[in-house]
């Protein structure tokens, strides 16, 4: 959908950054900025800061910024469509219609009709839990130590045990059996419809919206399947969602803790582990990973302690790694699961264990040790053989290094014998020294490239600061630099959007943003840039030379990329302007 971009800054400009945030999170005022707890990460000092002259939010802690559509986009986990619909509803403006195809509107009326009957079901699953039929279900639920306040909280129902009742129930409603077939919750075909779930305690799984998108149904007994969900549909994605999210995902922790099961998850959050999310019946996907990313860094895997459940933490490490995020594993020895454990240990040593929770690589490693007799030497040697093989995985020297030494203590073997292990592990595997030589000084000039260009970048990033705090700055330079100059992507992006604004004598850096809500990498950059102080405590001198240095090295740069394919003509005029940059001077 499209939106224009006169249409995306009135929405804007009709919601005040500083009203809108103050809905979520708690602001203390200082000077002409307001400051306190970061919704997006764990922290006991303030440093999430709004500016309502710059209609933007920043925090120091996490560098999360951006403007008011970005913040619900981050908070909400909204798209960026979705958050410019609420923030015009919130406003009362009426969108524009958009002009769809047929078969995306009709992909859209379906998505919106699917989860309007999954909301309804979820309603009368809840409803049938609390009538004289769903008395067993609820006996259970209050058995597993539920409360009726945690019952309601997760929406648990009950499925009655007739084939066809929710189906009967949804056909009153007046829904087809077209519609009614792509829910995941029947079964329709020539020969009758009845209902997927029946005779179950019902668990609604919400999205990170808190939409019902799917349904897992446990049985009160031994039946098999224990747990059955919801078949894939066009909402319901298992390997893109994650059980709890949209409740965990507003948590202070610093870490999600991340389960099998979905009973796990809310006896967690009833122990006061609101940072607790569950897989959905799978195995670990690639896209759970990324979206766990969006809020954290760190992961502890509370997974069963079983066999079952120390292979799926094994599988789950190298996905979770893959997406950058920190690692470790809880042991919750002598008990199955987070809820067994629990029930029988409580919140307090619960707490206790994820202080002490395995780093990835030693969890791996102990798990491995167990299949080798320590104390025989031919074993002890296949166990270094193993632990070199997954050293040489490792690719920071420094972290392989690190990993090296605390292995090397821990199991006791030595440090000299392992690396030699590793270098011929190296040679197995075709990396020889002269190949790890190379690699090196490949990385240490791409080091000295970076720092080069850091140099640059700086200032790029500084002089747009500069500009976006003291817009009179631009008459001074306007003649000297343009937007083309500047070599970072964003950064230029900026200079050609500030500029333009500059020109027109308006400045407003929210608006700026709105071109980088695809990317939040991108979007912080520019945040940052529009929320530096670039003046400190530096003297007026101080401050007019930074600033000229800043232009110069910016134009010096864009006039030495010129030269390398400069005629002989245009060679001798860029030699001129390098002679005549040298004796700029700007005065603030």
């Amino acid at each position: 959908m499209y939106y224009s971009d006169e249409i995306i800054e009135k929405v804007r400009e009709s919601n005040d950054i500083l009203d809108v945030i103050s809905s979520y999170v708690t602001l203390q005022r200082r000077g002409s900025t307001y400051f306190g707890l970061c919704p997006f990460h764990s922290e006991k000092t303030p440093s999430f800061s709004v500016t309502p002259s710059k209609q933007m939010y920043y925090c120091f802690g996490c560098h999360k910024g951006g403007n008011v559509i970005s913040f619900l986009m981050d908070y909400e986990n909204y798209t960026f469509q979705e958050a410019l619909q609420a923030l015009a509803a919130r406003a009362r403006i009426e969108l524009p219609a958009q002009e769809e195809s047929g078969e995306a509107r009709k992909q859209s009326d379906l998505r919106k009709t699917i989860l309007e009957v999954n909301n309804k079901a979820g309603k009368y699953f809840y409803h049938q839990l609390k009538t004289k039929r769903g008395e067993n279900a609820l006996a259970y639920l209050h058995r597993r130590g539920l409360d009726d306040e945690t019952i309601t909280r997760w929406g648990l129902g009950y499925s009655n045990p007739y084939r066809d009742d929710l189906y009967r129930a949804m056909k009153k409603e007046g829904y087809s059996d077209e519609v009614l077939a792509q829910t995941g919750l029947f079964h329709i075909d020539t020969r009758g419809a009845g209902d997927k779930f029946w005779n179950r305690v019902m668990f609604p799984i919400f999205d990170a919206n808190s939409r019902v998108i799917g349904f897992g149904g446990r049985v009160m007994g031994d039946g098999e399947p224990k747990y059955l969900n919801s078949p894939e549909t066009v909402v319901f994605d298992k390997g893109r969602n994650l059980y709890g999210l949209n409740i965990a995902r507003k948590t202070r922790r610093d870490h999600l803790l991340l389960c099998e099961g979905y009973m796990d998850v809310i006896s967690l959050h009833r122990a006061g582990f609101d940072n607790a999310v569950a897989t959905l019946g799978t195995a670990l996907t690639g896209g759970q990973a990324n979206l766990l990313k969006r809020y954290t860094d760190r992961v502890v895997l509370t997974y069963d302690s079983d066999a079952a459940g120390i292979r799926a933490a094994q599988r789950a490490i190298p996905i979770l790694r893959q997406a950058g995020i920190s690692v470790k594993v809880l042991n919750m020895d002598p008990w199955k699961d987070p809820d067994e454990f629990i029930v029988h240990e409580g919140a307090d040593a619960y707490e206790d264990r994820i202080e002490k929770a395995k780093n990835f690589f030693f969890f791996e490693m102990d798990v491995r040790e167990r299949e080798f007799d320590m104390s025989d030497p031919e074993q002890k040697t296949g166990f270094a053989r193993a632990l070199a093989g997954e050293l040489v995985k490792f690719s920071e020297e420094l972290e392989r290094e690190n990993y090296l030494q605390a292995a090397c203590a821990r199991y006791h073997i030595s440090e000299e014998g392992l690396k030699k292990m590793m270098a011929g592990l190296g040679r197995a595997s075709k990396i020889t020294v002269e190949e790890d030589r190379a690699a090196r000084e490949a990385e240490r000039q791409a080091n000295a490239r970076r720092k080069a260009d850091s140099g640059l970048k700086k200032s790029e990033r500084l002089l747009l600061t500069w500009l976006v705090n003291v817009p009179s700055l631009y008459q001074k330079v306007k003649d000297v630099i343009r937007p083309e100059d500047f070599t970072d992507g964003v950064y230029e992006e900026c200079a050609k959007a500030l500029f333009a604004q500059l020109e027109a004598g308006k400045v407003e850096p929210a608006a700026i943003l709105d071109r980088f809500m695809a990317d939040e990498d991108d979007r912080q950059t520019a945040a940052e840039i529009f929320h530096t102080d670039p003046e400190g405590d530096m003297t007026l001198t101080a401050r007019s030379k930074a600033f000229t240095d800043i232009v110069k090295n910016i134009r010096r740069n864009a006039l030495d990329e010129a030269a390398r394919t400069a005629s002989p003509e245009e060679y001798q005029r860029i030699l001129k302007e390098k002679k005549a940059l040298e004796k700029l001077v700007i005065t603030i």
